[in-house]
């Protein structure tokens, strides 16, 4: 049992690798390379000699862009030791992104991947920016240090651990400012919820410069004193060879991997791939049913889907071994945890009601940094608003029904894309599925339908599949929610994580119209 007290003897985050850092179980491992705690402990030192050399002192902010690479918790945790606080960045950041995200969070270092879009901007970084860049490559190595041995330093654990920029889809990023306790808390529950245990070998496709990724695939397995086999880059072949090469135990994915994984299964020979794996957890949009049947069916393993924020550490509630797999449900809270249903007048809802779900507890920021403004408009007291509509039954299992920007309005209608997505993903020849809404001059709004077939289609094909799909809406779905024109997609527009941006979909629907 890994509880809060056995690794906060010292409060730091850094602390989930201090403490295991005699073990010489093996910690990371990527491509034909393997380290063990023992390894990155002494790694991190060095690391930490780097970063005291570039002037780094306590409270400094640190950005750290990397893939998903094992210098990505090496400089993770040497900043953090330090007392610096961890500014994880998307390597693929173009020069205006880096530069506003670096300057927002007053970031004095920037560690970097050769090749990556961040690692080319940083390159045009204005001088008196005042950043300095240590630019890491496949060959690189660490300097020899005399002593690599050191503790991590002892901060207050309300003091700021890791600044999270949101994804910016209506306007700039805003910077999530979590705490030590907030980032630990949510990793040690995590860890303990799904019982991760030494032994066990986690998947590492998850962006680790991400919320999701950072606490399931990272801090809990180090929490754990477990292993974290990294994936570089998501394809599913190459996620599929990792689970078999590697023995993964666990996987944390978002839905579009595990679809996209699940079609691939549907190919292949999947003896290969059943019994080592007995978890996965999905996280980050809406997991459809048939893909919960599918891994079930082709690797006999239970998906536990769960829900999270950035501003959130991210975990906020899950299904999980204990609960049992409730399809259509987010689980119960964590430990730790509080929600409440509200209206739009903030005030709570009758139970099975829908509204707003507001999240209290020790996984919620501070606030997003230097924005008050943006911060007062999420906050009351500690409850933080999520922008999610929910519902509650009397278990206390959480249903989400939508995200509120994405809720159509048409002819006075309020119509959830959710409501008719559920309905699409019933198709078998549907891998993936978006809907959304676009201003319209009669209606208010409009509904489209963007499809992903689960195969390569000729044209004859996929209209047909359209047919399909349009019969089945109208037959399953009240009438008012009938969208209005149905279309195929070749790929998705994605964010770093796999979600689907509907954002993106919505800009080439206003440029139609």
């Amino acid at each position: 049992m890994h509880t809060l007290s056995s690794v906060s003897a010292q409060y730091n985050l850094a602390n989930l690798l201090y403490t295991h850092r005699e073990s010489d179980a093996v910690a990371v491992s990527w491509a034909d390379r393997s380290l063990s705690y023992r390894q990155v402990y002494a790694m991190v030192g060095a690391a930490r000699f780097v970063l005291v050399e570039q002037g780094v002192q306590p409270g400094d902010r640190v950005a750290v862009s990397l893939p998903n690479v094992p210098w990505m918790p090496v400089y993770y945790y040497a900043a953090l030791s330090l007392g610096a606080v961890c500014v994880p960045l998307n390597p693929l950041l173009s020069a205006h992104e880096l530069q506003f995200q670096l300057e927002q969070s007053d970031a004095v270092a920037l560690v970097s991947w050769d090749g990556t879009r961040v690692a080319h901007s940083a390159h045009e970084l204005p001088a008196e920016l005042g950043v300095s860049v240590e630019e890491l490559d496949a060959s690189y190595t660490l300097p020899a240090v005399s002593n690599p041995k050191w503790e991590p330093l002892a901060v207050a654990e309300e003091s700021a651990a890791v600044i999270l920029y949101t994804s910016g889809t209506t306007g700039n990023p805003k910077g999530a400012t979590l705490t030590h306790k907030n980032m630990v808390s949510n990793a040690v529950v995590t860890s303990e919820l799904f019982g991760y245990q030494e032994k066990d070998v986690i998947f590492g496709g998850l962006p680790l410069f991400h919320a999701f990724g950072q606490t399931v695939a990272m801090n809990a397995v180090f929490a754990a004193g477990a292993s974290v086999a990294m994936l570089p880059r998501f394809t599913p072949k190459g996620a599929l060879e990792l689970i078999r090469e590697r023995g993964i135990t666990n996987m944390a994915a978002v839905p579009s991997m595990l679809a996209a994984m699940g079609a691939a299964l549907e190919k292949m020979d999947v003896s290969a791939y059943r019994g080592t794996l007995h978890s996965t957890i999905s996280g980050g949009s809406a997991l459809p049913a048939p893909v919960h049947e599918q891994f079930r069916r082709l690797l006999d393993v239970p998906i536990y889907e769960g829900y999270g924020l950035s501003e959130t550490s991210p975990v906020v509630s899950f299904n999980r071994p204990n609960t049992g797999v409730l399809i259509g449900s987010v689980g119960p809270v964590i430990p730790g945890v509080e929600v409440e249903v509200r209206d739009d007048n903030r005030q709570p809802v009758a139970l099975g009601d829908t509204g707003e779900l507001w999240v209290r507890g020790d996984n919620v920021m501070v606030g997003y940094w230097n924005n008050p403004e943006a911060t007062d408009a999420v906050m009351d007291g500690e409850w933080f608003a999520t922008g999610d509509v929910v519902r509650l039954d009397d278990k206390g299992n959480i249903y989400i029904v939508d995200r509120i920007k994405d809720m159509v309005l048409r002819n006075g209608y309020s119509i959830y894309p959710r409501d008719i997505e559920d309905v699409i993903y019933t198709h078998p020849g549907v891998q993936q599925c978006a809907v959304v809404g676009y201003p319209h001059p009669k209606v208010d709004e409009e509904i489209q339908v963007f499809i992903k077939p689960v195969e390569d289609m000729d044209d004859t094909a996929e209209a047909e599949l359209l047919r399909e799909v349009e019969d089945l809406c109208r037959e399953e779905l009240a009438s008012y929610k009938y969208p209005k024109a149905y279309e195929i997609i070749r790929e998705f527009p994605l964010g770093p994580t796999g979600k689907i941006l509907k954002t993106e979909l919505r800009k080439v629907m206003v440029e139609r119209f």
